[in-house]
């Protein structure tokens, strides 16, 4: 009995023990060495065992690991804007690259003073901003350029995360795309009886994009998403528009301007978007250059 006792302590002991090295160097352990689990684990412990590393030493050690790592696996990206600043087109891009938190370099281009080779070579067909060049490769066409930032980035997501909710997102960016800069634009192009005609066209437009935002915070619901960043930077001229039109858009569309209202409050849109009466002094000074009085 005494001798059984005996080997009963021994044991404790030694199952003591190794529980007090395992609770020392775990961490390390697991994150280190996590392809080969039992082999690769006693290992490590062992290593670190011989080397009497203190668990503050172990912590920096797995830091330095993980920053390498992450280092390899997320390069930095060189990301380049050609911008106009009065484009709402370049706005959506900033906006869409200040939601996924991306740094990029912007380059002005001087689109009534000549336009850069940089432009030129990028994008060839319709030599118009905004360009972003990714890595060097350019990309084209706003609505294009934030799909891919989407994709490439995709946290925080900007499209819905269903099939059907990304195909109305992306029909309503169509629909904004096709009918919304047009309608903006025609109004303070306009002179004499046509400007009200304009103008209804312009509200009808409104009206639409009221109805289908309804009683939603946003577009795609209570986030801020896809079709928020396409339609946001025209608010930015709708004062000029109202100008010219003598009309408001919170009068004809009250629940779009409380939508635009909670937009401007993100920070993402109120550093893209320019300030409205610097639009309007942009439009009334390209009015003269095309001769409209």
């Amino acid at each position: 009995m005494h001798k059984d006792e005996s080997m009963r302590r021994t044991v404790y002991k030694e199952r003591e023990s190794q529980s007090r090295q395992r609770e020392a160097w775990p961490t390390l352990a697991r994150l280190e060495f996590r392809p080969k689990a039992a082999q690769t684990k006693t290992c490590a412990l062992k290593m670190f065992s011989n080397k009497r590393l203190p668990p503050r030493d172990i912590v920096s050690h797995e830091r330095e690991g993980l920053q390498e790592r992450l280092a390899k696996r997320c390069p930095k990206e060189d990301l380049l804007l050609l911008d106009f600043w009065v484009s709402p087109f370049c706005m959506r891009v900033k906006i869409a690259l200040a939601e996924k938190g991306l740094n990029y370099e912007s380059k002005e281009e001087d689109l009534f003073g000549g336009k850069s080779e940089l432009l030129l070579k990028s994008n060839p067909v319709y030599q118009k901003v905004p360009v972003l060049l990714h890595n060097g490769k350019p990309l084209n066409e706003s609505a294009i350029i934030v799909g891919y930032i989407d994709e490439k980035w995709p946290s925080p997501p900007l499209l819905p995360a269903c099939a059907y909710g990304r195909s109305q997102a992306r029909f309503w960016a169509d629909y904004i795309d096709k009918k919304l800069f047009d309608a903006t634009c025609t109004v303070w192009r306009s002179t004499g009886e046509a400007v009200e005609v304009a103008k209804k066209d312009f509200i009808e437009v409104l009206k639409v994009l009221e109805e289908a935002l309804g009683e939603k915070k946003f577009f795609g619901g209570k986030t801020f998403g896809f079709v928020d960043i396409v339609a946001i930077p025209m608010a930015s001229w709708f004062y000029a528009s109202e100008k010219f039109g003598n009309f408001t858009v919170e009068a004809e569309c009250p629940k779009l301007s409380a939508w635009i209202k909670r937009s401007m409050q993100r920070e993402s849109v109120a550093k893209a978007l320019p300030d409205p009466e610097k639009v309007y002094d942009f439009v009334v000074m390209f009015r003269k250059m095309q001769g409209i009085e």
